[in-house]
């Protein structure tokens, strides 16, 4: 498959409050195929530019793309990656790495300058960021060439016509989660108290829908576990095991704490907070996490669109699916916890707007 990525990025004071855009088109027709923004603190211009191409051909990467067309108002940027201007300054050269990293897992990509008036919606989405990250409001009025994809207002809809409603259920407790230490795909089964979390998410379920359609769950027996007590809860819906919503493997750190971690493996550690990029030692990336989970949710909303679908998952995929549901940046997983069945809703529309409605509800454990 062949795309086109428009990308751009600013700073206001340079350095300055800093936001990145990328849009991905069909090639040739055009259609936006995805879009991505995001605010990046205070930083410059340069930075802000390579930060919207690494996300533009991350974003590519997941859609399977082959062939790459990139598109740019950053002379630098475009020169640079082409090869033909050297990368003078240090804090650029990671950056740059990073996009070379990613360049490299197509069959073809170009470089290509545009000027600015080619590349508005990308532009829109960098200022959309920094506008967002400053607290200022955000015009809703349409961008030429651009299509919208978030809602055009905060509030969500008062009704919920041709939404899919999607619950998130972090699975109970095991002896892992109880002792802080990381479980990724280790088979832990659910604690004696997992199991009464388990059924006490069940209960919030159906409180909030008993109209039910589906029960997805992660491969490991701690989410089936805990999808079979909430499926009992919701009329014995069946449950169905999707392999993609399984948690990230933490390779090495398997089983450990992060104190542990950190003593041992500070360089790595520091690493990995850092980007969603990098892996644990012989584990899997976040960013790698966020493409199977994006496919199973996009599959999810095909097969039961309209419906009301409860993922039984663990921490990891379920912080991204809400990073993604709330535009956040990736600073957003490191920040939020999610409590052992805890409980997270939001409704998705068939236009692609989202509303998320509450983030991990705990108070049916109490």
């Amino acid at each position: 498959m062949r795309v086109a990525i428009e990308a751009d990025g600013g700073s206001r004071g340079n350095p300055g409050p800093a936001g990145w855009g990328a849009v991905v088109r069909t090639h040739p027709t055009g259609e936006i195929l995805l879009e991505r923004y995001g605010s990046l603190g205070v930083t410059t211009n340069n930075v802000a530019e390579y930060t919207g191409l690494i996300e533009g051909l991350a974003a590519a990467s997941q859609l399977k793309a082959t062939e790459v067309d990139v598109r740019m108002d950053s002379k630098l940027v475009i020169e640079q990656m082409s090869g033909r201007w050297q990368i003078k300054h240090p804090g650029l050269r990671p950056l740059a790495a990073r996009a070379a990293e990613l360049v490299s897992g197509f069959e073809r990509v170009s470089f290509e300058w545009i000027p600015r008036e080619r590349n508005k919606a990308a532009d829109a989405l960098a200022n959309r960021a920094m506008d967002e990250a400053q607290g200022k409001p955000v015009s809703t009025a349409p961008v030429e060439d651009v299509a919208p994809a978030a809602p055009s207002s905060w509030a969500p809809p008062d009704s919920l016509e041709n939404a899919t409603r999607i619950i998130l259920v972090r699975h109970g407790e095991t002896a892992l989660t109880k002792q802080g230490r990381y479980s990724g795909r280790g088979d832990v089964p659910l604690s004696d108290e997992g199991q009464a979390q388990a059924m006490a998410a069940g209960g919030r379920v159906a409180g909030i829908s008993r109209d039910v359609t589906a029960v997805l769950s992660s491969p490991l027996s701690r989410c089936v576990r805990t999808a079979e007590l909430v499926a009992a809860e919701v009329g014995g819906v069946p449950v169905t095991v999707v392999d993609d919503l399984v948690e990230c493997d933490f390779g090495e750190w398997e089983g450990l704490t992060f104190a542990e971690v950190q003593a041992r493996w500070p360089a790595e550690m520091a690493a990995w907070l850092g980007s969603t990029s990098v892996a644990p030692p012989g584990g899997e990336s976040f960013e790698a996490v966020a493409t199977r989970t994006r496919s199973a949710l996009a599959t999810a909303l095909k097969s039961y669109a309209g419906g009301v679908i409860v993922i039984v998952s663990h921490v990891s995929p379920i912080k991204l699916i809400l990073r993604d549901a709330l535009a956040a940046s990736d600073s957003f997983l490191h920040r939020l916890f999610l409590d052992a069945a805890g409980v997270s809703t939001m409704d998705v529309w068939p236009d692609g707007n989202i509303a998320v409605r509450s983030v991990n509800e705990t108070a049916h454990l109490r």
